[in-house]
């Protein structure tokens, strides 16, 4: 992973104080799981990023699943998605790339979608199962696209955001959820309950 060491990832975690996230959305009516629609189509920078690295875009063969946390499974995916977000500085893809979109898996500066692929990669390296995390694009606050982690728990989707080290319920972040992963096939993609949720905290308002 480059620049991006686990040990040091490791020892920054050790400074964070664990707090179980919530299993209560703010808004007491929403389901603690998205609701999945239809297929859909994926974002083309997603398609590219799978046609040039094959290897992160395999579905398994595993049924779909929602995975059970423990407070040490809890530990782990707070210290990945708190690590990763300080390690990976944000750059937008036209100054690192020259180009609109380009999915990466990056070592130290990358957009929101190339966090979210590092996330992802570390939480499956250390057991997560891959159909429980997906990659989900959404509209943020301000109606542009954002793009984040779902970790898909027994309890509820929750949600790994680059703009904030707390993991929170996926009604609970204030924006709307457009699309994401399929848990059966991580190439395929599938529509979101597209209404942001009422009352739902607003998110910050850092860039990707």
């Amino acid at each position: 992973m480059g620049k991006i060491a686990w040990g040091t990832a490791l020892l920054l975690g050790c400074l964070l104080t664990f707090i179980s996230p919530s299993l209560a959305s703010s808004n007491q009516k929403l389901s603690a799981f998205a609701r999945e629609y239809s297929e859909t189509l994926p974002p083309i920078g997603f398609v590219e990023f799978c046609q040039r690295s094959p290897e992160n875009c395999q579905p398994d063969g595993s049924r779909s699943r929602r995975v059970a946390m423990t407070g040490e499974k809890w530990l782990l995916v707070r210290m990945v998605n708190a690590f990763v977000n300080g390690a990976i500085a944000p750059v937008t893809d036209e100054t690192l790339y020259g180009t609109a979109e380009y999915w990466t898996i990056p070592t130290d500066a990358g957009d929101c979608e190339d966090v979210v692929l590092l996330k992802k990669k570390i939480l499956m390296s250390k057991g997560i199962p891959e159909e429980a995390l997906r990659i989900t694009v959404v509209l943020d606050e301000h109606g542009e696209g954002h793009a984040v982690l779902t970790l898909t728990a027994a309890a509820g989707d929750y949600i790994l955001d680059n703009r904030r080290n707390d993991i929170r319920p996926w009604g609970d972040t204030g924006y709307a959820m457009l699309k994401r992963q399929s848990a059966q096939d991580p190439r395929k993609w599938v529509s979101l309950e597209p209404a942001r949720p009422p009352g739902a905290a607003i998110a910050g308002t850092a860039s990707k």
